[in-house]
């Protein structure tokens, strides 16, 4: 048996375990459960009390939990109602989104802050599609016209975001245009595989294979769902992607195959269970005690980076809200500007990868951390609010 601690791994197990009990203790206290976990990893890694470090078993299963986030991130994909209108709109938005973002990226870079003004707008053009969704659903405003739209938006930015940090900032050594290449020979398999995935589901026999193992110790379902975020993620890495490309993929197709629950409608919540349970909490506490927490205090000039990224997140993706809400109530408009500019786990994933390239300092990556636990803590609370003053938004489409 290898030589390995456990410590560093029974410090994260206990704060997973007690961020979201304390949370559920104090109900009135709307604060999602990954901003404490983050928060908890700062303050039990090196920047304050130096109690966890991030050693082997800490490292493997935080890969694995970012691979099952950006997997349960595109589970909550619905590619049937990705049409129409509010799908133009979206990436029309998105498209505004990059216009604004490069120049606030720009400026980043000419302050000094950082060394790559493009993914800086990348990291500032994703929504947490994760956080909207529920938020929506709070507000008995997901199924409105204005509450589609807001979840193709996140949709369409999650996986523009997800595309562009790959192309751009692979941490393998291929140029941008082999990348190109390989993501449109990778996108050629992944649709050749969803074909096959979507004709086998049709078939009888096979359906009462799986009915018959869904809910017993063989978990069918929830095994062939791992071995193909594995698969994926397997498959990005041999063709020198990103890791997080594969797993988000590998969630958008269960969720294209996985049409008709009606016969299994557990599925999904064990594919939860076993992600959020175990592996993504992992994730974010151990983002945490990567922090430069320390860095960023004993610059105090460093510290103003956490306001301007904030503002720039707001920028980017709330004026395009804005300009698509045009004609409706004002409070639907800015509650949309607040949703959109959510965003958390994308910006923790593209400031490692940053960090890792040597296009970010790891100041200017914990300031563009910081600055998405303050827009999780603060834009969904405050468009819930919004939402609230007008019911009309609550309508279904």
């Amino acid at each position: 048996m290898p030589d390995v601690s456990f410590t560093g791994l029974l410090a994260v197990a206990v704060i997973a375990a007690v961020a979201p009990l304390l949370l559920g203790l104090a109900p009135r206290l709307r604060v999602p459960s990954p901003v404490v976990e983050i928060v908890a990893g700062v303050l039990v890694g090196p920047s304050v009390l130096g109690w966890v470090d991030v050693d082997l078993p800490l490292a493997v299963l935080s890969v694995v939990g970012l691979a099952f986030l950006l997997f349960l991130a595109g589970l909550e994909i619905d590619l049937r109602r990705l049409r129409g209108p509010a799908l133009r709109g979206a990436f029309v938005g998105y498209g505004v989104t990059l216009s604004l973002g490069i120049p606030l990226g720009l400026g980043a870079a000419a302050v000094g802050w950082t060394q790559s003004p493009l993914l800086v707008a990348i990291a500032l053009s994703a929504t947490s599609l994760g956080l909207v969704v529920p938020v929506l659903k709070d507000a008995g405003a997901a199924e409105s016209d204005v509450g589609q739209a807001a979840i193709a938006a996140a949709t369409v930015a999650d996986f523009a975001a997800i595309v562009l940090l790959t192309l751009f900032f692979s941490t393998s050594d291929t140029t941008t245009g082999g990348t190109f290449a390989l993501l449109a020979v990778f996108a050629g398999l992944v649709a050749v595989l969803a074909a096959g995935l979507t004709r086998a589901g049709r078939s009888m026999h096979l359906g009462e294979v799986l009915a018959r193992l869904q809910d017993t110790t063989a978990e069918i379902r929830v095994r062939l769902a791992v071995v193909l975020l594995v698969g994926f993620v397997w498959l990005a890495e041999r063709f020198g992607l990103e890791v997080i490309l594969g797993a988000f993929l590998a969630g958008a197709l269960v969720s294209l195959v996985d049409r008709d629950s009606t016969s299994h409608p557990h599925f999904r919540l064990k594919l939860e269970a076993v992600g959020y349970g175990l592996f993504v909490p992992v994730f974010f506490v151990t983002s945490g005690v990567r922090l430069d927490l320390a860095g960023l205090v004993e610059a105090p000039e460093a510290l103003w980076r956490v306001p301007a990224f904030l503002l720039a997140l707001l920028v980017a993706r709330g004026i395009p809200a804005l300009l698509e809400t045009r004609g409706r109530p004002r409070p639907v408009g800015l509650a949309l500007a607040l949703l959109q500019a959510t965003s958390l786990p994308f910006i923790v994933t593209a400031t490692q990868i940053g960090v890792a390239t040597g296009a970010l300092t790891s100041v200017t990556a914990a300031a563009l951390v910081c600055a998405g636990l303050l827009s999780v803590l603060l834009f969904p609370a405050a468009a819930l609010a919004q939402l609230r003053t007008v019911p009309a938004a609550a309508a279904p489409a």
